[in-house]
């Protein structure tokens, strides 16, 4: 009785504790799925805040909207908090930070820089100049310019749309939305002290205690009404992705897609340049299956897929109409051009340079050496087959009933000769008709045969 009394106490003050959940790195689907899930399983369990420990560059801005949607919608109260020390919301974390009913930061950390960047499209945005760069601050929170405007429709479009979002969600929460247009039309940022005099953030916090202890007493507005936090000495569970969000951040990481791509690549090229027991093709199949698969989970640029596509057909080209590795060399180019260009440099989900090189050199030296190998191949003699019996010698067997047969190569062949010929006559071949071999007597031979007696 008293160990049950006592697993209920505890099961009780479980789901009474403080659910933390951590985002580090880019976001994407999977920390969006990681982040909705945990914020669902922490109303279910009834915990009392939740606290998002943020450290990010940036990421996509449909998994941004997913995890913004799930924090406005949801029933229990949400505390973004940037830590540890030296951590940043940057891009993408900016808005999921107003968009917190709590927001906190660590010393020596940051946040900003919320300019949407059209992924794939490395050098389309226009920089601000420097005349451009202040100012800001004293515009209305919804003026329609903004220093830094840009120049093109869409880029404007996408400026400006990001812009009333985040001042959307600053008059939301009551925070500073001048400075959070600034943040999206001039990529400014802060630091941890000057966001909490801008009244950007609530609370700097050394730590999840002291973070506890600064919001206790606070009144934040839900769906369902305003509620009164009582957090000081709480209690909180870490909740970390479980194996299937973090194996699916693993194969959505920019350098693993490639890498599974070349590979699938590869071995479906092997599977039909040299069909065999089926491991290259089975092997190449699955991971072509998953780079593709990851690829629709990152910012595709799609001109740069179609290079990768026209570089794999001329590899394939090549394989089966070899043009002296003029297509090779062409696929080998278009798959390292698609690979530069697959990903945004300025984007947190990106390919590093040296491991595109790296791939493209690879795939250079295998085309390379595969042309190498077969132009060696083709100036080898003939070994078998019509070509190769031309020319070559043998030794009358038997000649009966009009018949003349010979040893060539260690086979008995029916032969034929303009001259008449004589068991243990050597011979010389000079051509094929049918199963007949059109003979002659090997003057060499007889000459040798001559010198000798």
């Amino acid at each position: 009785m008293l160990l049950l009394l006592g697993f209920c106490v505890g099961a009780a003050a479980a789901s009474a504790a403080v659910a933390v959940l951590q985002l580090q790195g880019a976001i994407g689907p999977a920390s969006a799925d990681y982040l909705v899930g945990g914020l669902r399983k922490a109303a279910d369990s009834g915990a009392p805040l939740v606290v998002i420990q943020l450290d990010t560059p940036g990421g996509l801005d449909s998994s941004m909207r997913q995890v913004i949607q799930a924090i406005l919608a949801s029933p229990v109260p949400v505390a973004v908090y940037v830590s540890p020390d030296g951590a940043r919301a940057a891009s993408a974390g900016t808005y999921i930070l107003y968009a917190a009913h709590i927001a906190a930061m660590a010393p020596a950390t940051t946040l900003g820089a919320a300019t949407p960047v059209a992924l794939g499209m490395p050098g389309s945005e226009r920089k601000p100049k420097e005349d451009e760069s202040s100012g800001g601050a004293g515009k209305a929170a919804g003026a329609s310019s903004a220093p830094g405007a840009p120049a093109d429709a869409m880029t404007a479009k996408r400026v400006h749309d990001a812009a009333a979002f985040i001042r959307g969600l600053a008059q939301l929460r009551g925070r500073n939305a001048v400075w959070a247009e600034r943040a999206v039309r001039e990529s400014v940022s802060l630091t941890a002290g000057e966001a909490l005099q801008s009244r950007v953030i609530d609370v700097v916090a050394k730590d999840l205690p002291d973070l506890f202890a600064q919001i206790d007493g606070r009144s934040v507005h839900l769906q369902a009404g305003d509620r009164t936090l009582a957090t000081r000495n709480a209690a909180y569970v870490l909740r970390l992705p479980d194996w299937r969000q973090r194996l699916l951040a693993v194969i959505a990481h920019p350098s693993v897609a490639l890498i599974l791509m070349m590979i699938g690549i590869y071995g479906l090229l092997i599977e039909f340049a040299l069909p065999g027991h089926g491991v290259a093709g089975i092997t190449g199949t699955i991971c072509l299956l998953l780079g593709l698969f990851a690829l629709q989970l990152l910012p595709v640029n799609y001109a740069a897929l179609g290079l990768i596509v026209l570089g794999v057909a001329l590899l394939v080209a090549e394989l089966l109409a070899p043009t002296f590795g003029v297509m090779g060399v062409g696929g080998v180019a278009a798959i390292g051009a698609g690979s530069l260009l697959l990903y945004d440099s300025d984007s947190p989900a990106r390919v590093p340079l040296p491991l595109v090189l790296g791939l493209a050199l690879a795939s250079a030296a295998v085309v390379l050496g595969g042309g190498a190998l077969a132009l060696k191949a083709r100036r080898r003699p003939v070994v078998s087959g019509r070509e190769d019996l031309l020319g070559a010698s043998g030794e009358v067997l038997e000649v009966s009933e009009g018949q003349t047969w010979a040893q060539v190569f260690g086979e008995r062949w029916q032969v034929e000769s303009t001259q008449p010929l004589a068991p243990g006559q050597r011979i010389r071949v000079l051509g094929l008709r049918g199963l007949t071999l059109q003979v002659q007597a090997d003057a060499r031979s007889d000459s040798r045969e001559r010198l000798t007696s």
